[in-house]
């Protein structure tokens, strides 16, 4: 029985064609199903002969395609013609309604088939579909395990080779580390890219949670402006840290960020940290900063105010 209804349900939904004898025996359950609307209806109307078998046509064709619905359409007319019910005689005109009858029930039937061959070749097209995403997923998994390898393994031979030389291996360790935590936020949504609010708390959050205010819509930045300001944000988080707000006991900071005619801008402003009284010439950190956002049409402006940093950095929003 579980059997049956398996069969029948994959039948109807088109995943496998049902055999001939579930076929036929769904046919004769229809065709039943319809003589006994006739007889009802016959009881008001003893001139209705074949209306009530067009959905056993229909429903037969549907579950058992071309040849179960052309058996139904037949047996259906001969029923029409051969069974009386009520005060009602054969006579030449339901003969021409029997010819009606098969015209309209080939249509139905045409039209079942046609439907049913779209849906085959639409669950075809998706099955290819998803074995395509699902192979593609895992080459994507895979080159993303690659790439991670060999940046630990730059990290590893950077290491090795600057032992001697720990200022500049501080400043490259702690950047090669945010990319790398970048990607693997990145590679939490599928490698499309990740939301700036994720992108900020990662690079913010060792700091504190009640050190930062982060204040914006929800925004999704593409995986390459996301590695972008994952970078800038680090600079000026370390900046913080070393010389900012997050240097001192009290110093905040607050984040903000808007959208206008296309175009991202994102607010950088510490306050209650130590006054700047001198600005140390442009370094590495700073060149990033300034030159990074060009290849999004965009710029960053860097003020040295008495309560803090205060960075504007603006760029175009890549749609998609």
């Amino acid at each position: 029985m579980v059997k049956l209804i398996d069969e029948f349900r994959r039948g109807w939904q088109g995943i496998a064609p049902p055999s001939i004898a579930t076929s036929i025996g769904f046919a004769a359950a229809c065709l039943l199903l319809a003589t006994l609307v006739r007889w009802g209806l016959a009881q008001v109307r003893p001139d209705i002969f074949f209306t009530p078998y067009f959905p056993a046509v229909f429903f037969a064709a549907a579950f058992g395609g071309l040849r179960v619905g052309v058996f139904t359409a037949l047996v259906g007319g001969m029923l029409g013609v051969a069974l009386n019910f009520g005060e009602a005689h054969l006579d030449r005109a339901r003969f021409v309604l029997l010819v009606l009858y098969w015209a309209v029930s080939a249509l139905t039937i045409w039209g079942v088939e046609h439907y049913r061959t779209l849906l085959i070749e639409q669950r075809r097209i998706s099955k290819r579909l998803i074995e395509e995403e699902h192979y593609r997923k895992l080459v994507v998994d895979e080159l993303q395990h690659r790439l991670k390898n060999k940046l630990s393994t730059v990290h590893a031979v950077l290491h090795q080779v600057l032992h001697d030389q720990p200022q500049v291996w501080a400043r490259i360790d702690p950047r090669l580390r945010s990319l790398a935590s970048t990607d693997d936020l990145i590679a939490k949504v599928d490698n499309s890219g990740c939301d700036i609010r994720d992108l900020l708390i990662s690079e913010l959050g060792p700091y504190g949670h009640v050190r930062f205010t982060l204040n914006g819509d929800r925004l999704f930045l593409p995986a390459k402006l996301a590695v972008t300001l994952s970078l800038m944000f680090h600079e000026l988080a370390t900046n913080a840290s070393k010389y900012g707000a997050f240097s001192s006991p009290r110093g905040l900071l607050q984040v903000s960020w808007t959208i206008s005619d296309g175009r991202l801008i994102i607010t950088w402003d510490e306050t209650e940290g130590p006054s700047i009284d001198k600005v140390s010439p442009p370094g590495f950190g700073t060149k990033l900063l300034k030159s990074a956002l060009s290849a999004f049409e965009g710029k960053t402006e860097i003020s040295y105010l008495k309560t803090g940093v205060h960075c504007i950095m603006q760029c175009r929003l890549p749609k998609g």
